[in-house]
């Protein structure tokens, strides 16, 4: 505390570390200070669909040390693809994309006269002060101060990590409002949420144990934990934006700066080939399964979504067999069977009969549901296939397709027909880092560089979120009376909002990440190295249990590799 003493905390000062040019009030005025984070808890910024990419991919993406321009938390393209993009959202307000819960807290904040309302993020101000701005302003929220990192404090500071720039402005924040006697931050990251109030525990023992010239008293500081959700772009454009952010990347490479960086690309991971059938139709088919009463449907997987063709990129003379990509074909439900009451399909016929058609089971079939931890494969094992009467002969159609995700791979880095598959089989990266480091770097995948850089990178992971309406529980979490506490002031959340975030949606791989979470360990490489497809949605599980692709990929050009090529699949991206 005796080295801070000399330091001289003005209202003057403090404004230098906000990036809107707003008079500030009096110290006398301020009774309280009420801080908001910005990224998944008050605004729903999108995170790296882990359906479009592998667990690998998915880490790499938000990897600072991997890409040129720092990645997906360091590029305002990104930010400014959400939704339909900032020239469609802006009109609207970017209209479902935020948490409400918070907007309505901030609005109340920003009502109390006696009240310091603050944003706080750590993504970077040279990239993204005139995009949160706008965002901001299409919302009416009149923040007094919108911080974003800076390259240099304003005492030209610098900055080892995202948490040590925040308890830098909110230590300005107390003890230039020395009047003030709370302060609130509103935060979704559970180490974030941890960290601020042992900061704050830690700042109120310095000030009861300095001395007659402590600047002042302690202050009564709560931070406050907000539920957090997952959103996502659409998977298409998210794609054309990873691969510009790629190009961009491999430009500045090819120009001769970045020596310890290599070129990137985006390949394919072909899972299987099959009849895909659509939500409408897996639907109508679910309704087929008839589950025993003393079965909970908590333990149960529903699936109903293909016909296997192959468990791998489809040879070129059986994708000519069945038509080739985006071929459509008919079929009916001719019976039902179970195994052991654990595993439910229906078996089926093509229309008209005589249709040509491949599968690599001795019959086609779709699995509609099985218990958890059971094997789709055992759908070969029902003996007992039951006729079905009319009403139950349903008719459907579906459509020759890959179950795919991408990935970003080394530029060059070539793979055969079956390469493309299996991607993570056996995938144990070593210490040394990502694609883009085995070769060149000794730094580890997640290591920080100091100063300014180091950022918001935080999704490791996070559940199947759809993009734009998907989230139905966007800003979930139980809130009090909007504004409870000290004369109804700022609200804070309710029970529910503490403590118990496993990340996005209790998603596999822990979540929501942030460098600062990954220090100089290799923890996002290993991510990966276990990770395998899952094919419980079709008729054999090829690979056990990691977290599945159990929904049509949308199609990206270029067909299907037919088993030759790479299986880059032709991205029509960036050319």
């Amino acid at each position: 505390m005796a080295s801070r003493k000399l330091v001289s905390y003005t209202i003057t000062g403090l404004k230098r570390w906000s990036c809107v040019a707003r008079d500030l009030p009096p110290v006398s005025q301020v009774k309280a200070l009420h801080v908001y984070d910005f990224d998944n808890t008050l605004f729903m910024s999108p995170l790296p669909n882990t359906k479009l990419w592998n667990a690998y991919t998915t880490g790499f993406l938000q990897t600072q040390e991997c890409f040129v321009n720092g990645g997906w938390w360091h590029d305002p393209n990104i930010l400014g693809a959400t939704g339909q993009g900032i020239e469609k959202e802006e009109p609207t307000a970017w209209a479902g994309w935020w948490n409400e819960h918070i907007v309505e807290l901030v609005e109340l904040s920003i009502k109390q006269k006696d009240t310091l309302t603050v944003l706080l993020t750590g993504r970077g101000e040279d990239n993204f002060a005139d995009l949160l701005k706008r965002i901001v302003a299409s919302k009416n929220l009149a923040f007094d101060m919108i911080c974003l990192k800076p390259q240099a404090g304003p005492n030209n500071q610098t900055f080892t990590s995202t948490m040590n720039y925040k308890q830098a402005i909110l230590r300005d924040l107390v003890l230039t409002y020395t009047d003030a006697d709370e302060i609130r931050v509103y935060e979704d990251r559970v180490k974030h949420t941890k960290a601020f109030q042992d900061y704050f525990d830690s700042m109120n023992k310095e000030l009861l144990n300095s001395s007659t010239s402590s600047p002042r008293r302690p202050i009564n500081a709560e931070v406050i934990q907000v539920a957090d959700a997952v959103t996502t772009l659409d998977p298409v454009a998210e794609t054309a934006e990873v691969q510009r952010m790629i190009n961009a990347h491999n430009t500045a490479i090819h120009g001769g700066s970045h020596a310890l960086l290599t070129p990137l690309e985006i390949k394919r991971s072909v899972f299987f080939t099959g009849y895909l059938i659509s939500s409408v139709d897996t639907a109508r088919l679910l309704k087929l399964v008839s589950l025993p009463s003393s079965l909970p449907e908590s333990e149960v997987k529903f699936l109903a979504s293909n016909i296997i063709i192959t468990p791998r990129p489809c040879p070129r003379s059986i994708l000519d067999k069945v038509g080739g990509i985006g071929r459509k074909q008919t079929w009916q439900v001719t019976g039902l069977g179970s195994h052991e009451s654990r595993v439910w399909a229906a078996r089926v016929a093509p229309i008209p009969t005589d249709a040509p058609y491949h599968t690599d089971n001795p019959f086609p079939l779709v699995v509609l549901a099985l218990v958890k931890g059971s094997r789709p494969q055992d759908a070969n094992r029902i003996q007992n296939w039951q006729p079905v009467p009319s009403s139950k002969q349903i008719v459907f159609q579906t459509e020759v397709g890959e179950k795919v995700q991408l990935r970003i791979e080394t530029h060059g880095e070539g793979d055969g027909e079956y390469g493309a598959v299996f991607v993570n089989k056996n995938l144990k990266r070593q210490r040394d880092g990502p694609p883009a480091f085995e070769r060149d770097s000794h730094r580890t995948f997640g290591s920080q560089r100091g100063g300014h850089y180091n950022d918001e990178n935080r999704r490791l992971n996070g559940a199947n979120g759809g993009y734009r309406g998907g989230q139905n529980n966007r800003g979930r979490g139980a809130y009090n009376s909007p504004h409870n506490g000290r004369n109804a002031r700022g609200g804070r959340g309710g029970p529910g909002n503490r403590g118990n975030n496993r990340g996005r949606g209790s998603a596999r791989g822990g979540g929501y990440k942030s460098l600062d979470d990954v220090q100089n360990n290799s923890r996002y490489a290993n991510q990966g190295s276990s990770y395998q497809p899952n094919y419980d949605d079709g008729p054999s599980s090829y690979a056990a249990g990691a977290d599945g692709y159990n929904s049509s990929f949308p199609a990206l050009g270029g067909g299907g590799s037919g088993g030759q090529g790479n299986g880059d699949g032709g991205l029509p991206y960036g050319k």
